[in-house]
């Protein structure tokens, strides 16, 4: 069985649907550690109701490779095989990335490249886009940029205002990232290039 990592900065729902898929027993794994660099994050006090390991590792005031050399440590301290993103609200260091080379899962809610970066659905939705969702990616050094996993699309409707479509978007995610994680867990799938094949 594979250990789970999960690195998030806030409210967590994306990691509370892969902990679910988990308990669930639909994805075969374990979530070996929860790391927040927010000491207030709700995302850890999710994960201690659920008595998982739950770590803070502050990140304010430090530079950034001294922050990803501790949480790398606490990632290799408990055996991680794969590492998910939830809203985790720092971009890794190129040094982090090249420790877990195609082990870094990370979800974005629009359809990547459209839209990189942050308030993507509010980038959408003004942008007038028809269709839009969420994306899951391997991380590599560059924002919201690595091979992609798999995509959900989403429409936009004529009554959507930027808050209900990032509603539709999540809802999308919940289901994306533990069919990702599964894709990958799994070892069914090559990449050439930029392609991610199989799954």
């Amino acid at each position: 069985m594979k250990n789970l990592g999960i690195l998030l900065s806030g409210r967590g729902s994306n990691f509370e649907a892969i902990a679910d898929n988990v308990a669930a027993g639909n994805l075969d794994a374990r979530i070996a550690v929860v790391i927040s660099n927010h000491t207030d994050a709700p995302g850890i006090e999710s994960a201690r109701r659920r008595e998982l390991c739950a770590l803070v590792i502050p990140s304010k005031g430090k530079q950034r490779e001294e922050h990803d050399r501790e949480v790398v440590a606490a990632l290799r301290e408990h055996e991680v095989d794969l590492i998910c993103l939830a809203g985790y609200m720092r971009l890794l260091s190129p040094w982090f990335v090249a420790q877990f080379p195609n082990r870094i899962l990370n979800i974005h809610p629009a359809l990547l490249p459209a839209f990189p970066g942050l308030e993507a659905q509010k980038q959408a939705f003004e942008w007038g886009v028809k269709v839009t969702g969420c994306t899951v990616h391997f991380v590599d050094a560059d924002l919201d940029h690595g091979a992609i996993i798999l995509q959900k699309a989403v429409r936009v409707l004529d009554t959507d205002d930027e808050h209900t479509l990032a509603a539709r978007i999540l809802e999308q995610e919940h289901i994306a990232y533990s069919e990702a994680i599964r894709i990958v867990l799994e070892g069914k799938y090559r990449i050439e290039g930029r392609r991610v094949i199989g799954g």
